[in-house]
């Protein structure tokens, strides 16, 4: 464990380009080029995490500011991502389930049960979490580390089964992505989009940004619609002009300048690829390989990002109308852009049904984090994590983007707790 959390504070700017330069030497690249096929991969992470800070330190004032002037008052709050993946990695499951799942993934490997070699170990966080929980929920590591790994399985499989179509639609060849997060929403958006598919008139909506691009030249072009999009949410959060004005040119900055980090990514993700793919034909004819990575390489689709960002007001709006509902969106609100992107593909790149799909994801989420609330603050006192400045804790929490509020976390912990 010692190893594990050294690498894991590292980050996966420090982190992927060791793991990289590693399986680029072992596949028989030469040691200058492995070294910069690794530095590639860690410059594309560092960059995307700076675009990705940018782009949620600038809405995270603006999510405030609409929660106090709409004036929700809901009793369970959203502490954000960071505080999940805190419980996950602060539970006293980790270490058998880190190794739990670093072995299973290798059997699965040697059985031919899956083809997806998971290194994105920072987001092991996601099945933690929901493993924390269960913990609360029943105080058995035993219980916990079993729920964990089930998550872990199943989202392997979903990696697997989606890989092709996220390599087609994203152009990024040889990869896949067990995030126990993103994955777990798929069926929803092919449901989604099956029902779509059967109503006139929804049906003919076809909101892609390539073809919006194609028929309003600079308007529909990812810069504009990013502008748009800031500016409304600026407005909406009853800033003055000039901070709306702020806030439109940063997320038009986003949403340019997050796929050119990617690309950086990507040229060095492709030496490592190619030649994992050489030496694995050669060794193993019949077989394929998928690299697990961590699905921020798809948010910088215009698609994605501009989804993301009608996901917010529309987030708010529903935690108001649901009956029942006790959560108030609040840090994660900057983040609800992780919720979609591997359902994009299945939503055939349409920001209409990929909206919709958010919408069903988001009243589940809400609902979840309603039910799980108690569970999830006692995950949080046994981690130590303690509620954030200023929030109103009379409820609880419970995180918006995190696999204990997923349809999959919610089953596992409400089945844990059968067993008490």
């Amino acid at each position: 464990m010692s190893i594990i959390n050294s690498l894991i504070n590292l980050g996966p700017s420090v982190m992927m380009p060791i793991i990289f330069f590693i399986l680029a030497l072992a596949f028989g690249v030469k040691i200058g080029k492995a070294f910069k096929a690794g530095m590639l991969v860690g410059i594309g992470f560092e960059g995307i995490g700076l675009v990705i800070g940018l782009l949620l330190d600038s809405l995270g004032p603006a999510t405030k500011a609409m929660v106090e002037r709409f004036g929700l008052n809901l009793t369970v709050v959203d502490p954000g991502w960071p505080v999940g993946a805190t419980i996950g990695w602060g539970s006293p499951i980790v270490p058998i389930v880190v190794f739990g799942a670093l072995i299973i993934n290798i059997l699965f490997l040697v059985l031919k049960l899956t083809k997806t070699v998971n290194i994105d170990i920072f987001n092991y966080w996601h099945f933690l979490l929901t493993g924390g929980v269960i913990y609360a929920a029943t105080h058995s590591i035993a219980i916990a580390s079993i729920g964990a790994l089930i998550s872990f399985i199943v989202v392997l499989f979903i990696a697997d089964k989606t890989a092709p179509k996220i390599q087609e639609t994203y152009d990024l060849k040889g990869v896949s992505f067990a995030h126990a997060t993103s994955a777990v929403y798929v069926p929803i958006g092919i449901a989604i989009n099956w029902i779509i598919e059967k109503i006139p008139g929804l049906r003919d909506i076809d909101a892609n940004p390539d073809k919006i691009t194609k028929k309003f030249g600079v308007m529909g072009e990812p810069l504009t619609l990013g502008t748009i999009l800031g500016a409304g949410l600026g407005i909406l959060a009853g800033w003055d002009i000039t901070k709306v004005l702020t806030l439109g040119v940063k997320v038009a900055a986003v949403m340019v300048l997050l796929p050119a980090m990617i690309n950086v990514l990507v040229e060095g993700l492709i030496t490592v690829r190619d030649a994992a793919e050489e030496t694995l034909k050669k060794k193993f004819p019949d077989r394929e390989f998928y690299i697990g990575l961590d699905t921020a390489l798809l948010i910088g689709d215009p698609a994605v990002l501009a989804t993301g960002l009608l996901m917010i007001p529309a987030a708010l709006l529903l935690a108001v109308i649901l009956p029942g509902n006790k959560v108030l969106p609040f840090v994660d609100l900057a983040s609800l852009v992780f919720l979609i992107p591997m359902t994009s593909p299945y939503c055939k790149k349409n920001m209409f049904r990929i909206f919709v799909t958010g919408l069903v994801v988001i009243t589940l989420v809400l609902y979840a984090g309603t039910s799980i609330a108690p569970y999830y603050t006692e995950a949080a006192k046994i981690a130590n994590v303690t509620m954030p400045e200023g929030a109103n804790a009379s409820g609880g929490m419970a995180s918006l983007v995190g696999g204990a509020t997923t349809p999959l976390g919610w089953i596992l912990i409400k089945l844990s707790t059968l067993f008490r």
